[in-house]
């Protein structure tokens, strides 16, 4: 996917993606390997503050404005979990704030994500969303400033 491929394309890309698997245990073997697929999560960033608040698991996130544009870089503890932090990262990352802010990313209902997760991980899921929106809202604040 190229850099300026928009929020529903790569979504698109996702669905089309898990559309060709059959079961839950092929998704989540793909979610695992997608995780595998994460940056290196810089050392410097995986400090306390960085930790998402609401994850079972550990989730670290770090975000930056280049060119008027988000970018994040995220890692976790747990192997399905890194895998959906991988899919938001691809998904949201590159993107200016109000893209970010008002994309209400549907692939995760498409791909039946939400709905086979255990309460935990929904909620975790949630959360990472919610951070990364709250990253983008407050570069949008300094960006108008």
């Amino acid at each position: 996917m190229s850099e300026t491929a928009s929020i529903a394309d790569i979504e698109n890309e996702i669905v089309e993606e898990f559309s060709f698997l059959d079961d839950w245990d092929d998704k989540y073997t793909y979610v695992i390997e997608l995780g595998r697929k994460l940056e290196p999560f810089p050392e410097e960033h995986r400090k306390d503050e960085n930790i998402i608040k609401g994850c079972q698991s550990r989730v670290w996130l770090h975000s930056y404005t280049e060119n008027g544009k988000v970018y994040f870089k995220a890692d976790s503890d747990a192997m399905i979990v890194k895998g959906l932090v991988y899919l938001l990262v691809r998904t949201l990352s590159g993107h200016a704030p109000d893209e970010i802010i008002k994309t209400d990313l549907s692939f995760l209902d498409k791909i039946g994500m939400k709905q086979h997760l255990s309460p935990t991980r929904s909620n975790g899921l949630l959360a990472m969303v919610k951070q990364m929106k709250l990253h983008a809202l407050a570069y949008k604040s300094k960006i108008s400033e």
